[in-house]
Order: structure tokens, then C-alpha cells, then sequence
């Protein structure tokens, strides 16, 4: 299960660098302006869908559907099913959140909506 969303994130990632997103943009042109809307919010979307499976999976799959296989494994002396009810979902949903601030600040700069 920690392969499976360790290898959901890397191919979020590698996805992400492999694209080169960078779009012309004139302001004078308002299907442009639309399109780019569209395709910003599109891949916006998108990002939030996976990393929001992958929360769902490791805390109510992993806590809750896959429990009594899990606890065949012990970590730190506790069932792996139980520590991930209690304790693994919340440190997987943390990385997460650095992981979306990471592909946001990725998508606003290729498309020329950052802060700075």
C-alpha cells in the first residue's frame, strides 16, 4: 500500500514535469483567455481527484477495508490496519497537502498566474 501511493505520487509528479504548460497569452484574444481558464482549472481538478483517491484509499481502505490484512504486519508493536486508522491517514493526508501547495505553485507558474 505505501508502494501504491508512493508510486501515485511519483507518476503525479513526473506528469507534471514532463509537460511544458507555458501558453501564449494575449489578452486581446477572450477565447484564449476562456481556454486557458478552462485548461488551468481542468488540470486543477484533475490534481485534486488523485490526490484526493489517495487519501481515500490509504485512510478508508487502509483503516477500515483492507484492516484485517494489514494486521497481520506490525509497526512500532501496533496492527498495521489499526495505525493506519489512527495515525497513517493523518500523516498521508499532511504530505498531501505539501504535495498539492508543491503542483499548484507548479501549474500557477506555467500558465503565468503566480505571486511573484
Amino acid at each position: 500500500l505505501f508502494f501504491l501511493f508512493f508510486w501515485f505520487l511519483l507518476q503525479l509528479f513526473r506528469y507534471g514535469l514532463n509537460k511544458n504548460n507555458k501558453l501564449n497569452f494575449n489578452p486581446r484574444n477572450r477565447e484564449a483567455i476562456e481556454d486557458n481558464k478552462k485548461q488551468y482549472w481542468k488540470r486543477n481538478l484533475s490534481y485534486l481527484c488523485v490526490l484526493l483517491f489517495i487519501w481515500f484509499i490509504v485512510s478508508y481502505g487502509a483503516g477500515i477495508l483492507f484492516a484485517g490484512f494489514l494486521n497481520r504486519f506490525q509497526l512500532g508493536g501496533f496492527p498495521l490496519g489499526f495505525w493506519f486508522a489512527q495515525q497513517g491517514s493523518i500523516y498521508v493526508f499532511v504530505v498531501l497537502i505539501f504535495a498539492y501547495v508543491f503542483l499548484m505553485n507548479r501549474l500557477d507558474r506555467s500558465f503565468d498566474v503566480d505571486e511573484q
